[in-house]
């Protein structure tokens, strides 16, 4: 249970953005009644939903035997939602389940064994704990963790020990408050390792080898059959984060590094950020070598996007 002194109401909020997502909404609800450890809030934020999410979340309101908080907003991108989440959230743990997936019913509780295992002089220093994922056919997502568990951090798990795939974890409320997605950018793709990484440079994660979450790969991913200038914004943060903040893990993996630079350029060219632009933007020696060998097969990529846009790819 939480410390009496705890500002908290709940252990966990669970934390559903969603978009239109009413025909698969349901398998997050199903998991959440299911689950064995029940000190949890459900919190949806909706971000301009057009297919009636609110009335189905209003009839389980009244169905289900743990407390849903539902939220609505414009259309403002996941992003926001996550930030708006974070802010509202009434758990200590703040765990982000997608509103197409579903997890185990012992997933809340053993997520909370993982976390009081932490010995209590060193959990200040941890932040989360993060599980593996099997898809719906029972197969697992990506590669596991070198060790069970491994105490690490998710910069050092996906750089020296090239751990791949999806995988599901919460995170101290608080301290997502302490890292916020970039303020003033809407209706684009932002992604979520962003802030994990940044997360990173501050605090551990216990990774254990436990699939706990049911990823689904039946729905489309709508970021993935989008444009990619759609989502340049991101795709430059994201990459420009990665030669300037994270260049230090380089000797470990610099083919990731090189396609950093690739990418960085590739989407800066998407977003209208001329060449010097770009050399302007990083701040240092190592990242700009790279982005300068790159440069060509960058601006390469970005044609080729082009090019597929007006033969009507999407």
């Amino acid at each position: 249970m939480r410390p009496p002194q705890s500002s908290y109401q709940y252990v966990f909020t669970v934390f559903t953005p969603t978009y239109n997502r009413a025909h698969t909404l349901h398998r997050v609800c199903e998991s959440l009644k299911a689950q064995t450890f029940r000190d949890f809030e459900w919190l949806i934020v909706d971000d301009g939903s057009t297919d009636k999410t609110n009335e189905l979340v209003k009839r389980w309101q009244e169905e289900v035997g743990f407390p849903i908080h539902y939220i609505y907003q414009e259309n403002r991108g996941k992003h926001i939602a996550f930030m708006r989440g974070v802010q509202c959230a009434k758990g200590e743990l703040f765990l982000n389940l997608d509103s197409d997936d579903a997890c185990l019913p012992e997933a809340l509780e053993r997520f909370k064994y993982h976390w009081d295992s932490i010995p209590a002089d060193q959990r200040a220093k941890f932040s989360a704990v993060t599980c593996l994922c099997r898809y719906q056919t029972g197969e697992l997502v990506g590669s596991r963790f070198p060790f069970d568990p491994t105490d690490s951090d998710s910069l050092e798990i996906q750089y020296r020990f090239k751990v791949r795939g999806e995988k599901w974890g919460f995170h101290r409320t608080d301290v997502l408050k302490q890292f916020p997605f970039p303020e003033g950018i809407k209706r684009t793709y932002i992604p979520e390792s962003l802030i994990w990484n940044k997360v990173a440079r501050r605090y551990k994660t216990r990774f254990v080898n436990e699939a706990l979450r049911i990823y689904w790969t039946a729905e489309p991913s709508m970021v993935h059959h989008q444009h990619p200038r759609k989502h340049a914004v991101g795709g430059r943060i994201e990459n420009l984060t990665a030669l300037n903040e994270e260049i230090s893990w380089f000797r470990y993996a610099p083919e990731q590094f090189l396609r950093s630079a690739a990418n960085y350029s590739r989407f800066s060219f998407h977003t209208g950020s001329s060449v010097l632009t770009q050399l302007g933007s990083l701040d240092n020696a190592l990242a700009r070598g790279l982005w300068i060998m790159v440069l060509p097969l960058g601006f390469f990529l970005y044609l080729r996007d082009m090019l597929r846009r007006k033969s009507g790819w999407l």
